[in-house]
This record gives C-alpha cells, structure tokens and sequence, in this order.
C-alpha cells in the first residue's frame, strides 16, 4: 500500500512537470505567457480567510511568499490528481498503465481551473472575462492533455 502510494504521489510530480515543461515551451517557441503561480500562491493565501472569489487576484494584498506557495500549490494538486487517477483506476493500472484513465481525469481536471480557479481570481467562469477566453480553454485542454500524457508516461517509467 505504501508503495503505491508513493508512485502515485510521483505520477503526479511527473504529471505536474511536464505541464511546466510544455509551458516553457510554449513561452519560448510562440511568446506565450507562462503561468503566474504568484498569484495563485496569493489566490490560496487569501482563502485563508473565506475570500475564494476575488473581482481581481491582482489587486488583492499581497503575500510575501506568494510565488513560492503558488508553486507549492501548483504540485500539491498534481500530486492529488495523480493519487486520484490511481484510485480511480486500481493498483492494476500501475503494473500495466494505459493513456484512457489518464486522459479522462487530465480533461476532467480541467474544470477546477474554468470554475474555481479562473472566477476565483477574477476571470470569470472559464476564462469568460479574459479578452481571448477561447483561446485560453483550447490552451487549458492542450495543457490538461500534455499533463494526462505526463500521468501515463511517468506511470510507464515507474512500473
């Protein structure tokens, strides 16, 4: 039991990785922005208080360590998810991983983004109150696939 749960635990590190590794793609061969986990960080810390919905993260007080527990938090999930996957899809699914449970919660879990995440701090429900909210849900599900890609991978490299 011990055992899976920490390949469980390292499933979602590897997961959680590689998202960042796509985003620093993305930031390097197309300009595009890579995440602000400062003011996700900010985000968890004003829940502290009861505060989840915020008009804008950005104007809310700010928290020393912000970036640091956006960070923190940013794996802290992953690690979740990826224990979730492994209880969804058995101790089995460890010995012989296929791409169908990971995928299926990677886009699953893109919803804790579009309605708690993005209207938690100020974007509105998916992204809605963003400029470009289309192209930021096709981003979100490009994304929530490299990370199911990084469950199933680091599943094969673990067994």
């Amino acid at each position: 039991m011990f055992d899976i749960f920490w390949r469980a635990v390292a499933i979602g590190i590897g997961a959680t990785a590689l998202m960042d590794f796509w985003a620093i793609f993305l930031n390097t061969v197309f300009a595009q922005p890579r995440p602000n986990w400062g003011l996700v960080g900010r985000w968890v810390w004003h829940l502290r208080d009861g505060k989840v919905f915020h008009d804008d993260i950005g104007e809310a007080a700010p928290y020393a360590q912000e970036s640091a527990l956006g960070w923190a938090f940013h794996y802290f999930v992953g690690i979740v998810y990826g224990i979730i996957l492994v209880v969804l899809a058995g101790a089995a699914w460890l010995a012989t991983p296929t791409f169908l449970p990971a995928f299926i919660l990677g886009i699953v879990t893109v919803g804790a983004g579009w309605f708690l995440l993005a209207p938690g701090m100020g974007a509105g429900w998916a992204a809605s109150k963003r400029p470009n909210p289309m192209q930021i849900r096709a981003l979100n599900l490009v994304s929530h696939t490299v990370f199911a890609l990084g469950l199933f991978g680091t599943a094969l490299l673990i067994r």
